[in-house]
């Protein structure tokens, strides 16, 4: 018996059906469908290639003769169908971008912006190398220092090298449940792709459990916002388009920047600082609540819908139907909100099948989703008011 393939074919059978039944609840096998789902979910061309390459090499070495061997070969191939199936509900990511940009934006938005918004896909790196983020003529400058809390206020620049001036900047903050994470982990094929296209794109870090809580955070979110408006013309920026993101807390952190302009509740010692946004892109966020088996609402101080209002600036939300660690019951909690009360576009993608962290690789589902922000972020500056299809 093969023990290597063996192991090896366990391994990806266990993961597979953690990335294609993703349960929920309860939460312990929540959290097992994200840990062992996770990647396969977002790269399921490599698992088809982990599957026949172990059983190519296993046959070329002579040890699928038992019947013992065949068996776990039949149940290695008998994995690649649900390998298909999420590499399908990523492939399928295109469409529904676009069909929330159409329902978001209107049905003649393309006639305002020069961004395609399928771009052709970047297919090698997509298929063999989707943890490569580097790109040839982006320079990412790193731990630019922008309070006094150490490392966990410092963060990176990404720019072309001949970036142009008066550049639109995007300033994004990491995940992690507010205890963990960091500027150079997740979202980095977003913030490569838009400092190629002429962007300059800001990753922070920022103060977490146990060193501060509520507000800590958020006040941090806004000195990084303060430090850009001083600080980017050096870099070629223009200030006055300013988009923050955010990925699960740092989406969270996005909202309340966008809902809160110039708040001093936010801004302790620089209250005159100007931290009003363009808009704000939102992925897969936690938005201060969590969903059960019954709708309810458990009370948070991380809640943004608590700060809802009608000046509040455009948003595109992004979330998975799969996601174990943020239910994608929140997300569609906090669109609804937000639709009723603000007076500017809403733009929600409800991404088929995808799970928590679906920024990490240079994925099929996650390309299209820089598509789609790429293609709001050309429209927000021409057209920002609600339309009439968004209202919907």
């Amino acid at each position: 018996m093969p023990m290597g393939y063996v192991v090896t074919t366990a391994l990806l059978v266990w993961c597979t059906f953690f990335s294609v039944v993703a349960p929920r609840r309860p939460q312990p096998l929540a959290t097992m469908s994200f840990w062992f789902g996770m990647i396969l979910n977002e790269l399921p061309f490599l698992g088809m290639f982990a599957v026949v390459a172990s059983t190519a090499l296993a046959f070329a070495q002579g040890d699928l003769e038992s019947s013992a061997s065949k068996v776990t070969a039949a149940v290695a191939l008998a994995a690649i169908p649900g390998m298909a199936v999420c590499a399908w509900r990523g492939l399928r990511t295109d469409q529904v971008v676009e069909r929330a940009l159409e329902q978001g934006l209107g049905t003649g938005w393309r006639d305002h912006v020069h961004t395609p918004l399928r771009r052709r896909r970047p297919w090698v790196r997509i298929l063999l190398l989707p943890i490569l983020m580097r790109q040839r003529g982006v320079q990412r400058t790193p731990n630019i220092r922008y309070g006094d809390a150490g490392r966990r206020n410092l963060l990176d620049v990404y720019r072309r090298r001949d970036t142009p001036q008066n550049a639109p900047v995007l300033i994004y903050f990491h995940g992690g449940g507010y205890t963990g994470g960091a500027k150079n982990r997740e979202a980095r094929p977003l913030l490569y792709r838009l400092a190629d296209q002429g962007w300059v794109c800001i990753s922070a870090n920022y103060r977490l459990q146990p060193e501060t809580t509520f507000p800590g955070h958020q006040i941090d979110a806004k000195k990084a916002i303060a430090w850009v408006r001083e600080h980017a013309p050096e870099y070629g920026a223009d200030p006055s388009r300013l988009f923050v993101a955010g990925s699960s807390a740092g989406s969270n952190l996005a909202a309340l920047c966008a809902l809160t302009p110039n708040d001093p509740v936010f801004q302790p010692g620089f209250e005159s600082a100007d931290t009003a946004v363009t808009a704000a892109i939102c992925l897969y966020g936690y938005y201060g609540h969590f969903f059960g088996e019954e709708p309810e609402v458990t009370p948070s101080p991380y809640q943004p819908h608590e700060y809802l209002n009608p000046g509040a600036p455009p948003f595109l939300i992004a979330h998975g139907t799969k996601d174990a660690l943020a239910p994608v019951e929140g997300a569609r909690y906090f669109v609804d909100r937000l639709r009723r009360v603000s007076e500017s576009t809403v733009v929600y993608a409800e991404l088929p099948g995808g799970q928590h962290a679906f920024d990490l690789f240079h994925s099929a589902r996650f390309e299209a989703v820089v598509d789609g922000v790429e293609a709001f972020a050309a429209w927000v500056p021409v057209s920002p008011q609600r339309t009439p299809d968004s209202a919907r």
